[in-house]
């Protein structure tokens, strides 16, 4: 990829040969990909393929068994996230990083406030002034489309698609770089999934967002990744262009999960 002046674009996330196991077909074996800043990768297969653990260790909540993911970060060094140590790795995901759950509920302080989980995040980075904190918690509950007037009432009066919308609010509050969502409209009824997508599709512009998603939903992929990989029984078996893969799959499983989603 390249830069609006025409120069080579260096990846924010590289990954080599990541490899994490539970068992012969279980976990993720010999992930190798780059992700460059503004773009969007789709992590796509059944259930128990290996997309959540590859997340995981993507992520630095899990250790790998081998391999590498380095990370570039805003002063521009690569950053050796298992190299690294537990503190910078939580730092990051703090800060440069977000984490956005299946389940709002795991990634919600439940018993505090709408505000006050928005402004956790921007206390980890060094904000204490009350009246920045509740600025910054008002204009993004506004930007997820949940009433500012909301922002003292607890996530768990929120509805299912409310308290997913708060869970990102709290993710973008520190300007992240690089966001992990797993299986972000899953639970959710489908309207209110289309409400969320199109929201998430504008604020990755907007924002000029990296991030990797994994779900199970292709309709989800192709509305939000750049780039899509297939995973089958702990491997990629293709990887290519979202559009590509979805409309011309190589890989007999590739075609097999597109077929099945098309069928009626």
């Amino acid at each position: 990829m390249r830069e609006p002046g025409g120069h080579a674009m260096s990846p924010l996330l590289s990954v080599r040969d990541l490899t994490l196991l539970y068992g012969p077909e279980k976990g993720c074996q010999a992930v190798s990909f780059d992700l460059y800043p503004g773009e969007v990768l789709g992590i796509v297969g059944e259930s128990g393929s290996g997309k959540s653990t590859l997340l995981s260790v993507l992520s630095g909540r899990l250790p790998p068994d081998r391999g590498s993911v380095f990370y570039r970060d805003r002063d521009n060094c690569n950053v050796d996230l298992y190299a690294a140590s537990e503190a910078h790795r939580r730092t990051l995901l703090r800060t440069e990083w977000g984490f956005v759950e299946q389940n709002p509920r795991d990634g919600l302080r439940m018993g505090v406030s709408a505000g006050a989980n928005i402004g956790e995040r921007l206390m980890a980075q060094g904000v204490r002034h009350y009246g920045q904190l509740r600025k910054a918690g008002l204009a993004w509950l506004d930007q997820v489309e949940i009433d500012p007037q909301r922002i003292d009432d607890l996530p768990r009066t929120f509805s299912g698609g409310m308290q997913q919308r708060l869970q990102i609010a709290r993710n973008l509050v520190s300007s992240p770089r690089l966001i992990f969502m797993d299986e972000p409209t899953g639970g959710l009824d489908v309207s209110v999934q289309a409400h969320l997508l199109d929201m998430m599709r504008g604020l990755v512009r907007e924002l000029q967002l990296a991030v990797v998603i994994v779900t199970h939903d292709l309709a989800v992929a192709r509305l939000l990744a750049d780039r899509l990989m297939v995973m089958r029984r702990s491997h990629v078996v293709e990887a290519g262009l979202t559009d590509q893969i979805l409309d011309d799959p190589q890989h007999a499983y590739s075609q097999l999960l597109v077929s099945s989603v098309l069928q009626p």
